[in-house]
């Protein structure tokens, strides 16, 4: 075989049946070896590089899987780099495979040449570039164990060309490297003493009167969600989420108080910030969920759960670290822990609820949220994706999530456009689910051209555009902050989405009411894509909001 062919042979042999790529002349050769491997892949050909590496980030994330993605050198490559970028920071398992110049042509600014590994460096797990047909092997099974090791990454695997087209002349799969692979060990050390620290956690918890768990993405990373039920219920402890942590524990469960943050529920906010307790679970205690944070906790001990131990006291003090698998830890957490009641604790957070000003008639992102949430509930199993902006903050307080892997989301880079190709990928990968996007018309703009793969592909993606004609959250933020000085934010121009979806083939409807809002949706049965356009006021606003920078009950409630 050539390096192509084995290229393929190792993905079969990881399990890969799914591929995202965009073909271009660095990688003409594995595509050619591609074409005999038909019936081994499904590849997705998007519209643009960015957008195959949403989808297969969204694809990992939804499916647990580790997402494999290829582009072409050059501006191929540098395309996908706010993909990898955004994998990164929200800890996702891809694996992108990139074609590079042959390899008598690096270095001399050939044509379509990139040092796609430098420019990559700070936004992967790890990279290679590749020199030798005999590397192939190895470094695909070493990558795909970084990814899915420790905490969980993307990485890059740079392929000259030639090394596509080599001929190998020995069996790639009888190399003692690949034994060596298997027998390194490429998770986290944990605590050396992690049953001392256990045993300090369950005093602190048996002390404490007022605890709250603060769940996060490492939660669904690990797969701990029964796990952190199990524990909750057990030690009758509140739970709320970070944005990456919607979904790892039942919204509808009287223990789950939601959304915590910048635009979390003002019980939420006021139940950590009058906690004598704060169980950090998987989180990285980042400033949009902590606020101020040399104030936050500051009347509580803080136990931080994280298989990360340069995250341990980065950004919030800590007074108890559990260095390990959040799964094994918190299973070890329920065993050892006894029963509790913290009713009284439960009461006093009932108190400090805010009262829903929202008119349960308008037609507001609220109630068109929860007019989707309940008909697509009906119908099965979802998952939802979100864009970033108002919309997506909307979605973080009033969908009702269930457990497992029900959110998709761009957290931590907050990648506007990620919402298109990460529902492609959400919807390729979890077929017996049902994929809802919601995005705002900000960032559909920015990867709008993705309504060609999902038409090509007839993805069964139920797109929800929130239309209110301006940059939402930067209007908002201008409104509350810069005295209503509205710079570039608002979009004038007059586009219409209906007919934009039409022109690609898909079905589409514009609503402005929530009758024929239930309408359309109960008749949708999710057999191809439908695209409804929902025209929302521009001057709402997502409440409750912490100032920037500010304590976390220090909310603004609208």
């Amino acid at each position: 075989m050539n390096g192509a062919q084995l290229v393929l042979e190792c993905l079969k042999k990881e399990g890969v049946d799914t591929l995202f790529g965009y073909p271009g002349g660095a990688v003409i050769p594995l595509y050619d070896a591609l074409y005999d491997y038909r019936a081994d892949f499904f590849h997705i050909r998007t519209s643009h590089e960015q957008g195959l590496v949403h989808a297969a980030d969204a694809y990992a994330r939804s499916t647990g899987k580790t997402g494999v993605c290829i582009t072409t050198s050059g501006p191929g490559a540098t395309n996908a780099i706010t993909g990898l970028a955004t994998a990164y920071l929200d800890s996702t398992p891809m694996v992108m495979i990139s074609g590079q110049v042959g390899t008598t042509m690096l270095g001399r600014d050939s044509f379509q040449e990139i040092d796609i590994t430098g420019i990559a460096l700070s936004v992967t797990k790890h990279n290679y570039l590749l020199r030798n047909v005999r590397d192939i092997a190895p470094t695909i099974k070493e990558a795909f164990r970084v990814a899915q090791s420790g905490r969980k990454g993307p990485v890059l695997i740079d392929i000259p060309k030639d090394l596509f087209t080599s001929e190998i002349d020995f069996d790639p799969f009888d190399d003692e490297r690949l034994d060596e692979i298997d027998n390194r060990n490429f998770e986290f050390k944990k605590d050396d003493n992690l049953k001392g620290n256990i045993a300090s956690a369950i005093k602190l918890i048996e002390k404490s009167e007022k605890p709250i768990i603060y769940s996060g993405g490492g939660v669904k990373s690990s797969n701990a969600e029964c796990e952190l039920f199990e524990f909750a219920k057990k030690c009758d402890i509140p739970v709320v989420n970070t944005l990456m942590g919607l979904g790892t524990f039942d919204i509808k469960d009287e223990l789950s108080l939601g959304l915590m943050g910048m635009h979390g529920f003002k019980e939420c906010n006021l139940a950590v910030a009058n906690a004598d307790l704060i169980i950090g679970v998987g989180v990285r205690f980042s400033d949009r969920g902590t606020g101020l944070c040399s104030a936050f906790g500051a009347n509580a001990k803080i136990i931080h759960i994280e298989l990360d131990r340069s995250e341990v006291g980065k950004n919030i003090r800590c007074d108890l670290s559990l260095v390990g698998n959040c799964r094994e830890i918190l299973s070890e957490l329920t065993r050892v822990c006894p029963n509790l009641d913290h009713s009284e604790w439960k009461h006093t957070i009932s108190t400090f609820e805010d009262k829903n000003r929202i008119d349960i008639n308008d037609f507001h992102p609220q109630n068109i949220l929860k007019v989707v949430n309940e008909s697509v509930d009906l119908k099965g199993s979802n998952v939802l994706v979100t864009d970033v902006g108002q919309h997506q903050m909307w979605a973080a307080q009033h969908w009702q999530f269930k457990p497992t892997r029900s959110f998709i989301t761009s957290g931590g880079l907050g990648t506007m456009g990620f919402g298109l190709g990460a529902a492609i990928g959400t919807a390729v990968g979890n077929k017996d689910k049902k994929t809802v996007l919601v995005t705002g018309d900000g960032s559909f703009r920015m990867n709008l051209n993705e309504l060609a793969t999902v038409r090509e592909y007839n993805v069964p993606i139920l797109i929800l555009l929130f239309n209110n004609h301006t940059l939402g959250m930067v209007r908002q933020w201008q409104k509350l902050f810069s005295d209503k000085r509205y710079s570039e934010t608002d979009i004038n121009r007059t586009i219409d989405y209906t007919n934009l979806a039409n022109s690609f083939g898909i079905d589409s409807v514009r609503v402005d009411n929530l009758v024929e809002l239930k309408r359309v949706i109960d008749e949708y049965n999710f057999e191809g894509p439908l695209f409804v356009e929902c025209e929302v006021n521009t001057d709402y606003d997502v409440f409750p909001i912490v100032p920037p920078n500010d304590v976390l009950e220090n909310l603004i409630c609208g």
